[in-house]
């Protein structure tokens, strides 16, 4: 089944936040925040850890210049924003913490960007090896379980995006396949990376950077590097 990844990760996403949002009252608030403050320093080092594997830096700061362009004409953060509230309307109520938009939102950043869901994904579509994603799976889980505790079960939700996302990838990979060099798929996780680690200090209340607007700069190394 070409699509297993996929969808593994996206019912471990559902299954993690469903689980950290019933298990919510009985984790007291200062727990639940001090919790999340954790997961976003392991997130930045995540990033940084990543971002390591990228060699050619002027593709990387091309790619995020111009992807930053890109995310910004198409206003993906506000229409992520938007697809939140929808979900919002639809489930209804406020968390204590936040609301339903707000973990959907904040979820489906961390577990759609990034080198994992990108290479893995193309695993699953090229050769069928769903190791990567499988792995990512385990790590979106918890990860979903800890937000969920603290952000309700809009977390839950970034399940089915994250299965379409990584699903979309998966089918077009064979399309992909001969501009994929190991070079290539380097500088794409380098850029994915570095993403991660800004989602990883928006949780730590750092920043405010728009992650989402940034996306497009994840798959342009894949004609920059071309030119190199």
């Amino acid at each position: 089944m070409t699509l297993f990844g996929a969808v593994v990760n996206g019912l471990a996403v559902i299954a993690g936040g469903a689980a950290g949002s019933a298990a919510k009252k009985g984790i007291p608030q200062q727990m639940g925040k001090t919790v999340m403050d954790s997961l976003g320093m392991l997130v930045i080092y995540i990033g940084i850890s990543g971002a390591l594997v990228g060699e050619q830096i002027i593709v990387a700061i091309i790619s995020m210049t111009i992807g930053a362009i890109i995310g910004e004409s198409l206003k993906l953060e506000l229409r992520l924003n938007r697809l939140g509230d929808w979900v919002q309307s639809r489930f209804g109520g406020q968390d204590q913490e936040g609301s339903i938009a707000k973990g959907f939102v904040s979820c489906s950043l961390l577990v759609c960007v990034g080198a994992m869901a990108i290479v893995g994904s193309l695993e699953s579509g090229i050769s069928g090896n769903h190791s990567t994603l499988l792995a990512k799976s385990v790590i979106d889980g918890v990860a979903a379980l800890v937000m969920g505790s603290s952000m309700g079960i809009g977390v839950a939700l970034a399940g089915v995006l994250v299965m379409i996302y990584e699903g979309l990838i998966t089918l077009f990979a064979q399309f992909l396949q001969p501009f994929l060099t190991a070079e290539v798929i380097n500088e794409m996780s380098c850029v994915g990376s570095v993403l991660i680690a800004a989602v990883g200090m928006n949780m730590l209340g750092i920043t405010k950077i728009k992650v989402i607007n940034c996306v497009p700069a994840i798959f342009l190394p894949i004609l920059f590097m071309r030119f190199l």
